[in-house]
């Protein structure tokens, strides 16, 4: 195999992988919805797990460390507690997510 050809095989590769972590993604959304609708705790913590991983990998793929995905959630977690995000003014969700990921 030509580097020509070995470059456009690994190109078709990654594109293949992105399509598939795209659609992992939906089913995972549908698979969580699923456990909402039927009330199953497992279910819900088991989507919401894989759609978490499966962003975080897309990211990878996509050329977004896992760390900087870390730094831009943080960021819009400080914007929306500025802004008076409603989550945050009715339950405190916003800042109880910013001081989860900064124990980490």
């Amino acid at each position: 195999m030509t580097p020509n050809s070995e470059r456009e095989v690994d190109l078709a590769k990654r594109a293949k992988i992105i399509e598939w972590l795209k659609t992992e993604l939906v089913d995972q959304m549908a698979h969580l919805l699923k456990g909402i609708w039927e009330g199953s705790h497992h279910k819900i913590v088991d989507g919401l797990a894989s759609l978490i991983s499966c962003c975080y990998i897309l990211g990878r793929r996509l050329g977004v460390s896992y760390r900087s995905l870390d730094e831009a959630v943080l960021d819009k977690m400080k914007k929306h507690r500025e802004d008076g995000h409603q989550l945050e003014d009715w339950y405190g969700d916003i800042s109880a997510l910013e001081d989860h990921l900064r124990k980490r």
